[in-house]
């Protein structure tokens, strides 16, 4: 009976199923590639407006009465001549621009807020970078009928239809006072409008903001869902940041390579190789005028061991067998480094020992 085999096949169809690892959103965000919705900054300058309206109603009105003052008391008297006009013209600009400053502020305060709210602090210019693609018909026409430009539309229709509900069921809901308008005063049909204005503007901003926040939902559904990978693209991605690993693993066994080869040609030059006797071998280098302790210049274990005793008998180079020495040393000690102070009497020992073998010391 065949056993069947399975195999994960998105390596070769690149499906992209994965999320988007951190460096692709880091890239993607330098590039002002962020979730946003458009909608929110619009919703909160409508309401930024209509509460400044609110706060500063009396500083709006008292602004129009002054140009209405100027122009019916002051102006009309005036002589039509070049001067007379551009004089008129710049002090009605000035107060217009009194009346029109706050609420540029406030649209300004509102846009900002916004946007830091959906994405935080984010300046790049590289949506301002001319491309050439932008101006492709066939792309743009491709655009214009995209399965995201029907979603805009369909959410444009649904904003104007339930803003459009909202608003003629606050105007519903006042019809008997604005029956009324007949009986009253000017100045109490001025406020009762405005009280009007007032209400559906802010009813009208606050579902605002509760749509924009489904919109926003929705922009970051749809924005990491364009981002998302393949598992042959984080593949590709963790061989560009961190290296293919298999040349990696290469780089490190030519390195060991080498490393071994410095090692055994440093063998020659111990003297003494001190063993497990099988196991472990650990060469020791020592030069009273040249060095303050006793040096390892190689040691191994198992194969390693054996080439360094073989080395070691090539170059008649004193083996002394002790198995808790060699351990200690092999286990303490890394090649280059002295003997520490807690060995060297154990080393001072073998040097001795060998140093009398070859008739160096009575």
């Amino acid at each position: 009976m065949m056993k069947q085999l399975k195999m994960n096949l998105q390596y070769f169809s690149g499906e992209k199923t994965e999320k988007a690892t951190p460096k692709k959103k880091q890239e993607s965000r330098r590039k002002g590639q962020v979730a946003k919705s458009s909608e929110l900054p619009s919703s909160l300058i409508f309401l930024f407006i209509f509460i400044s309206f609110y706060i500063l109603g009396s500083y709006f009105g008292d602004r129009l009465l002054i140009i209405f003052h100027k122009i019916l008391y002051q102006y009309i008297s005036w002589e039509v001549t070049e001067s007379n006009l551009r004089l008129i013209s710049l002090e009605l600009l000035t107060d217009v621009m009194w009346i029109i400053a706050p609420i540029f502020i406030v649209t300004i305060i509102a846009a900002t807020l916004g946007n830091i709210i959906q994405v935080g602090f984010l300046f790049t210019g590289e949506p301002l970078k001319f491309n050439l693609e932008h101006l492709d018909p066939i792309k743009g026409f491709k655009r214009i009928f995209s399965k995201r430009a029907i979603v805009e539309l369909l959410k444009s229709l649904f904003k104007i239809s339930i803003v459009s509900y909202v608003s003629f069921s606050v105007v519903l809901d006042k019809k008997d006072v604005l029956f009324q308008f007949s009986h009253m005063q000017l100045g109490e049909i001025l406020v009762t409008i405005g009280k009007l204005i007032f209400e559906i503007g802010i009813k009208v901003a606050f579902l605002l903001i509760i749509l924009s926040a489904l919109d926003y939902w929705y922009q970051r559904y749809e924005y990491e869902k364009n981002l998302r990978m393949s598992k042959q693209d984080i593949k590709d991605e963790y061989k560009k940041t961190e290296g293919d690993p298999l040349i990696k693993g290469k780089i490190k066994e030519r390195q060991r390579q080498m490393a071994m080869s410095r090692m055994m040609q440093a063998v020659p030059e111990a003297d003494v190789v001190i063993t497990n006797p099988t196991h472990f071998a650990v060469a020791i280098k020592y030069k009273p005028e040249l060095m303050d302790a006793p040096q390892v210049i190689a040691k191994g274990q198992d194969h390693i061991a054996f080439k360094i005793k073989e080395i070691a008998k090539e170059n008649d180079i004193v083996t002394v067998e002790n198995k808790w020495l060699a351990r200690a040393i092999f286990a303490q000690v890394e090649i280059g480094d002295s003997v520490p102070t807690e060995l060297y009497q154990a080393v001072a020992e073998v040097l001795a020992y060998v140093y009398k073998i070859k008739g160096l010391v009575k």
